[in-house]
């Protein structure tokens, strides 16, 4: 089991910046690889990125080139660094992991991003 703890949301203007936190405990060992997905009101869940195993990471394409995955050696501690702020970034914004072997995933409980003047 492993357990996800997120924190670091907040009202931000437009064109600012921000950095989430993803506080991962348990069986850590068995991390495989780590990501978030964002769900705005009324909008399904949408999946932002992930950093695979050997540190490379991933996209959805509004985002590039202003947030940014970053992890620690081991996997108990990952970031959503976001720049550049738009109001259609505002979302709840779920860190999750994938176990290793069979593909599991455990789901942090959410924190809210609001971007508005």
């Amino acid at each position: 089991q492993v357990q996800l703890v997120e924190s670091g949301g907040g009202l931000v203007q437009p064109g600012g910046s921000l950095r989430l936190s993803c506080a991962a405990s348990g069986s850590t060992s068995t991390i495989y690889a780590m990501g978030w997905y964002r769900q705005a009101t009324g909008n399904e869940r949408e999946w932002v990125g992930h950093i695979r195993p050997n540190g490379s990471t991933d996209y959805v394409d509004s985002v590039k080139g202003r947030f940014t995955i970053s992890r620690d050696n081991r996997n108990t501690m990952m970031y959503l660094h976001m720049n550049s702020l738009k109001p259609e970034d505002t979302a709840v914004y779920y860190c999750y992991v994938v176990i290793g072997g069979w593909g599991k995933k455990y789901w942090g409980q959410g924190t809210q991003v609001t971007v508005s003047s």
